[in-house]
């Protein structure tokens, strides 16, 4: 038979072709590389990703999609629907990745520089969303605990002690346990003080670390081992030196049950930490600046959804401990009684939409939002105050009218943060509202202070956006093997703190920190 004709020769193109193996190093011992084998063979030019247009039949490039139901077996998707090979997002890589969606980023335009800053802020909003679950528990355990609890009175719940574990400005607290799935829960619940009450408005409120949340309420009659220490409204006194109410019928009051068991206020820690401040000023101030910095966070969220605390002092902010670390970030040994506890807003009120008409004159628009602890506006003028307050210098709304901006109470230089809390209560304090900074620009002021960047660091090089970016991208690769070392080693769990410094850290941004400094360090 006749052989049949021989195929015709397929001519390559250029850019098809094999590149000419060039001088390479082997190793001893390694086989002899073949023209066209998967060590030498590289993909033409117009089929590296980003690169050209992709090959003329697309269908064959394309992924394979999964059938629809009116497609049958056989049936090719639309032509006019082509896809591009899915590149793996920044926050789905792990080091299980494999290595051909780790090579598409690595060829794409951001190179491996934006492979690598872009898993370390990936990485770092997990580790700050896997902390704040750890510190305020599920939200889908507190849903179920809202519904089991929905209905219950004082009979459903175990009180845990007869006197108040807290008494706040505005309400008293009561430890009390309720059994779930065959464990006891404990929470607190919150008798308001007359004319205290704001459930209208925090039944409304959104989940938030610095905010007091609310599991249930009921109204109901007093149980009669539970002790209402004092005349209903005093603040004046301590728990300890106060006397019981009258003996009577117990009156019937609204009760709210809240997830955190509050262990003092604000003013109760100022108050016992005198000698504390003065042995051990810089815990001690750092520890200021963090309680600080979660009353401002707390504020922002208020605002974000119009609502505003209702009387911003002392005696109406809440202290939670919460689980922490045996040593501080610096690494050294935390003194007696220096943990960090939770803040927590308790008193809120809803913010009317027509605010006062401002005054021509500014003193007198200052010295109103000092006298009305309320308003929002004051919200700044009152975190001001509370900067004295918590650093044991006396500064009364009778004392602070009298003062000129330039002449506020000094505050004394006994650490590192010192001189940056001076300043951040003067330009909250500042008669000038244009000169006055935000509870936003605030926060800012107090991370920079807690984490960086300090002035030094502008001491070598004069300050701009490339230096900062670059502070901020190597303080983030810091922070992440801090993270693991810590865990690896003493196998410690991450607390509060750590779950602020990554708060910062996963926002923020060398704009920000530029401005920031600006304000800080003039």
């Amino acid at each position: 038979e006749p052989l049949p004709p021989p195929l015709p020769k397929k001519q390559l193109q250029r850019a098809e072709s094999l590149p000419e193996p060039g001088p390479s190093r082997r190793c001893h011992g390694e086989p002899e590389p073949r023209a066209g084998s998967v060590l030498y063979s590289t993909p033409p030019a117009q089929l590296r990703l980003g690169e050209g247009d992709p090959p003329r039949d697309r269908r064959s490039w394309a992924p394979k999609k999964p059938l629809s139901k009116s497609q049958s077996l056989g049936e090719w998707p639309a032509r006019s629907s082509p896809q591009k090979a899915r590149s793996p997002s920044l926050k789905e890589l792990t080091f299980g990745t494999a290595d051909g969606e780790l090579g598409q980023l690595l060829e794409s335009p951001a190179g491996l520089c934006g492979v690598v800053l872009g898993c370390q802020e990936a990485s770092l909003a997990r580790l700050s969303a896997h902390m704040q679950e750890e510190l305020a528990g599920p939200e889908e355990r507190q849903q179920l605990l809202q519904a089991q609890l929905a209905g219950k009175r004082w009979a459903a719940l175990a009180v845990l002690d007869p006197r108040p574990c807290c008494q706040s400005g505005d309400a008293w607290y009561f430890r009390v346990g309720f059994t779930l799935e065959h464990s006891q829960l404990q929470f607190a619940a919150k008798v308001p003080k007359p004319c205290c009450s704001s459930l209208a408005v925090q039944s409304s409120l959104g989940t938030h670390c610095s905010i007091q949340r609310l599991l249930g309420h009921f109204t109901d009659r007093l149980p009669p081992e539970l002790v209402l220490p004092g005349i209903p409204g005093k603040q004046s006194q301590g728990l300890s030196g106060e006397e019981p109410a009258c003996p009577g019928p117990q009156p019937i009051l609204q009760v709210l049950l809240c997830a955190e068991v509050p262990q003092q206020t604000l003013a109760d820690f100022v108050k016992s930490s005198h000698a504390l401040h003065r042995t051990s000023p810089g815990h001690y101030e750092r520890l200021g600046c963090l309680l600080l910095l979660q009353l401002c966070m707390g504020l922002e969220h208020l605002r974000g959804q119009n609502m505003a605390q209702g009387d911003l002092c002392p005696e109406n902010l809440l202290l939670v401990q919460c689980p922490c670390a045996t040593r501080s970030q610096q690494g050294q040994k935390e003194p007696p009684g220096l943990s960090l506890p939770r803040l927590l807003i308790s008193s809120f009120f809803k913010v009317q939409e027509q605010q006062r008409p401002r005054s021509s004159c500014q003193e007198q628009d200052w010295r109103q939002a000092l006298a009305a602890p309320s308003p929002p506006a004051a919200a700044e003028l009152s975190v001001g105050r509370l900067i004295y307050q918590i650093l044991h210098v006396d500064i009364s709304l009778e004392n602070i009218l009298g003062f000129e901006s330039k002449r506020l109470p000094e505050i004394p230089s006994l650490s590192i943060y010192s001189a940056g809390l001076r300043r951040l209560a003067t330009l909250l304090l500042h008669r000038d509202p244009h000169q006055r900074v935000s509870v936003e620009q605030a926060r800012g002021i107090l991370q920079v202070l807690l984490w960086g960047p300090r002035q030094e660091l502008f001491a070598r090089s004069r300050k701009s956006l490339v230096l900062l970016r670059n502070w901020l991208e190597v303080k983030r690769a810091l922070l992440l093997l801090r993270f693991a070392e810590s865990w690896a080693g003493a196998r410690v769990s991450p607390g509060l703190e750590e779950w602020l410094c990554c708060q910062y850290f996963q926002g923020v941004t060398e704009h920000t920190l530029y401005q920031v400094t600006q304000v800080l360090y003039a």
